[in-house]
């Protein structure tokens, strides 16, 4: 198992480039089923997620090219040779899931292993399951594995209880090669929803309100082959601005779309942060005005992304004067503030509310990245803590963030990557 080391820095500067979205090319490159020809992803992030569902699709029969250094990955699936995907696989990655809605609407027929992923708290998958069945679709659940049948999917109304991003996009693709008119209603508004509606859209689906409460779905006979570039990833460039904050640095972030991280900015802003953007991105800067504390609440988008609390945790501990946190979205997203508290914060937990008191001196420990966003949090903490932070289970951060360490390196950071 391979470990970080991380060493205290001074002010982080240079420039940063953004990788496409985790979040939003893993359900595209699962929608490249819904089609028998070639379709070509571009910007795709060079991770490990990316790579699970790349063998993901090979075991189902999709015929899948990797170019990660051109960081384009094309799919094409003539023939669908199985309609379930492995347990070995889908244990590795929650986003295995996203295959079902495409495998059903192509086949009739898809099952798979309950999925693995972060261990975040519970994120059932009876909102995807609903979806499936309003659609026409029979259930089965059996001792870890689901199965979803149908003959013929039917345009329908659908309303999730809850604005799930996994269920909006699972529903949507299963619904594009459905007969008739279907209507999801509270559905999610990330970026990502648009950025696969735009993709669905190009391959011949009718689709429209993607990014509002309300998606409408036309179904269509056939979808065919496209070409699309993925949008980038607002987490990682929400993780870039944090890190040029909590080092009081200065840090030029590019491709950058703003309006997806309207939140982080504003919290950033409310701390005393410097943002500003230009034509070439944008400049984040910590290193102007003294940083003050700050209250966060966790809320679908457009709120503040929980993807995005661990990493503004570990800054608030650095500033002046006590925040609290609320965390709406997962249950059991607060793994990290034992490990932070090891390093020398002072963060108390009261139900979904976490109380960080501010202007700690952070000491470098050994700590357990929990998850993904976790582990990033950690590497930010050590990055201002006395000494050496070890950071073991980074098997985490490297499913979601690509070229991490290259990337903290060339902004002066000092971190390297240590097998056991």
């Amino acid at each position: 198992m391979a470990k970080f080391l991380v060493e205290k820095c001074g002010p982080l500067s240079g420039e940063v480039e953004i990788s496409g979205s985790k979040n939003a090319v893993l359900p595209i490159m699962a929608a490249a089923i819904l089609t028998e020809e070639s379709c070509q992803i571009l910007d795709a992030p060079v991770l490990r997620d990316v790579d699970v569902m790349c063998k993901l699709l090979g075991s189902i029969g999709s015929a899948v090219k990797a170019n990660y250094e051109e960081n384009i990955i094309e799919i094409e699936t003539r023939d669908i040779v199985a309609k379930e995907a492995p347990y070995e696989l889908v244990k590795k990655m929650r986003a295995s899931i996203l295959v079902m809605g495409p495998l059903l609407a192509r086949t009739g027929k898809a099952r798979i292993a309950l999925p693995g992923g972060c261990a975040i708290g519970a994120r059932p998958i009876n909102l995807h399951l609903k979806g499936f069945q309003a659609l026409g679709a029979e259930i089965e659940e059996g001792h870890g594995y689901v199965e979803a049948k149908a003959d013929k999917l039917i345009g329908a109304n659908v309303y999730l209880d809850f604005p799930s991003v996994g269920a909006t996009e699972n529903i949507m693709m299963a619904a594009v090669l459905a007969e008739g008119i279907t209507i999801i209603e509270n559905v999610a508004e990330e970026p990502e929803i648009v950025d696969l509606a735009n993709f669905l859209n190009k391959m011949g689906a009718k689709i429209k309100g993607a990014g509002t409460d309300t998606i409408k779905i036309e179904g269509v006979g056939k979808l065919h082959g496209t070409k699309h570039a993925v949008i980038p990833d607002r987490i990682e460039t929400g993780t870039f601005m944090v890190a040029a904050a909590i080092t009081r640095g200065n840090i030029l972030i590019k491709n950058v779309v703003p309006d997806h991280v309207k939140p982080v900015i504003a919290k950033l802003k409310e701390c005393g942060a410097i943002i500003e953007d230009g034509d070439d991105g944008m400049r984040v800067r910590g290193d102007v005005n003294p940083l003050i504390s700050t209250d966060i609440k966790t809320l679908p988008y457009p709120g503040f992304p929980t993807d995005m609390q661990s990493q503004f945790m570990a800054f608030l501990t650095t500033v002046t004067g006590s925040s609290v946190v609320i965390e709406t979205v997962f249950e059991n997203r607060y793994m990290h503030i034992g490990e932070l508290n090891r390093m020398g914060a002072n963060i108390k937990i009261e139900g979904r509310s976490a109380i960080i008191q501010g202007d700690r001196r952070l000491q470098g420990a050994q700590v357990i990245s929990t998850d993904l966003r976790a582990g990033a949090a950690l590497v930010l903490a050590g990055l201002m803590a006395e000494g050496t932070t070890e950071i073991s289970e980074v098997y985490h951060i490297e499913r979601g963030y690509a070229d991490f360490i290259e990337k903290f390196r060339s902004l002066g950071a000092s971190i390297k990557r240590m097998e056991d």
